[in-house]
């Protein structure tokens, strides 16, 4: 009897970790690409304390479609194809019809995670009321932006978030030393082989990529100081490369852009793809507080970030090696930093 009572513990117990594994989680994540890659921390606690079988994404197809197969999300879809929209209907109007693609959007989810609505909001409780017409499932609203006096780190606020509305206890919570949460792949490197090659760099040389831009003027350190970082590097026979986004070709004059080809060469125009491949040859970055460096420190690229008015307690990149420097002042972007330069260039290996 003994035995048998054995064998019915580990078939009850291999049915429960069968049952887990084949529960899946939504995330709803509107946000631009540093807010993606700031989700990953929850991607695997999600993954590690709920044991489930599989984290999907929903968010811009532009930021996100990088994270499968490199990362702990398993798959995406666009948030522009998913009628969310809807959603934000007071609950008086909102309808769903028979085989709704709305009801079929959530049916395999036991856990949704929003960062779309507030609490209480109609798009909650309609969120809720389509996620339980195919099957019940958990869902938990949580808020883009740290709200005014948090400290902690955004990653571990939305940890902590979490596992106060799920039911986890917080020693769950944490985020590993030397966090790398992005893999390169084999492909990654090849593609960086052809940006390299294509901007005319040495690919034996030491490289240390640049990035100016970030997603507000008062967060981009002044041009003059990556232009003396460059200068300097090339003395040290360090290649330093400029990357430059639409949004930093936009924002960047005439004048600017030909005093950055004549202190180093550009890579430009690339897809995201093609920058993970650049990072991936790189054997340091030095940018502002932008999507980009969270994604060079989340590959374990040596990175240099810069702070101006953001704070870096809140939103520093997360990698394994990252140094952060700030000056809160408005000189940040206003005015040359000798100083600073100095601080950034001694820190680097090389």
């Amino acid at each position: 009897m003994p035995a048998e009572d054995d064998i019915l513990s580990l078939l009850e117990a291999t049915s429960a970790q069968l049952a887990k594994e084949t529960q899946r989680a939504v995330i709803l994540q509107p946000g631009a690409l540093g807010d993606c890659l700031l989700t990953l921390p929850l991607v695997g606690l999600l993954k590690e304390a709920l044991e489930l079988g599989g984290v999907d994404l929903v968010g811009h197809a532009e930021y996100i479609g990088i994270l499968p197969e490199r990362t702990s999300v398993d798959s995406i879809r666009s948030i522009d194809t998913a009628e969310l929209h809807r959603l934000f209907t007071a609950p008086a109007g909102f309808d769903l019809a028979d085989h709704d693609p709305l009801i079929h959007m959530f049916a395999d989810y036991s856990w949704i995670i929003t960062f779309l609505g507030d609490p209480g909001s109609d798009f909650e409780q309609n969120l809720i009321f389509t996620a339980n017409c195919s099957r019940s499932a958990e869902v938990i609203t949580l808020p883009l932006k740290a709200p005014d006096g948090v400290q902690q780190h955004i990653a571990e606020f939305y940890m902590k978030q979490f596992a106060q509305q799920s039911g986890l206890t917080l020693d769950q919570v944490r985020i590993p030393e030397r966090y790398v949460p992005i893999r390169v792949q084999e492909a990654d490197r090849d593609r960086g082989m052809e940006v390299l090659e294509q901007a005319g760099v040495d690919p034996s040389r030491r490289l240390t990529v640049i990035h100016p831009g970030s997603g507000g003027p008062k967060k981009c350190w002044h041009l003059d100081n990556f232009l003396g970082l460059a200068r300097e590097l090339a003395d040290r026979e360090v290649e330093a490369l400029f990357l430059l986004g639409p949004a930093e070709i936009q924002r960047l004059r005439p004048s600017e852009k030909v005093q950055i080809h004549a202190v180093a060469k550009c890579a430009a125009h690339l897809a995201l793809h093609q920058v993970i491949g650049l990072l991936s040859c790189a054997d340091a970055f030095v940018g502002n507080d932008s999507g980009v460096t969270h994604l060079a420190a989340g590959m374990g690229v040596r990175t240099i970030a810069l702070f101006g008015p953001t704070d870096p307690a809140v939103y520093r990149p997360l990698g394994r090696t990252v140094a952060v420097f700030r000056d809160p002042t408005d000189n940040f972007a206003r005015k040359p930093s000798p100083t600073l330069q100095k601080a950034i260039l001694d820190s680097l290996p090389f």
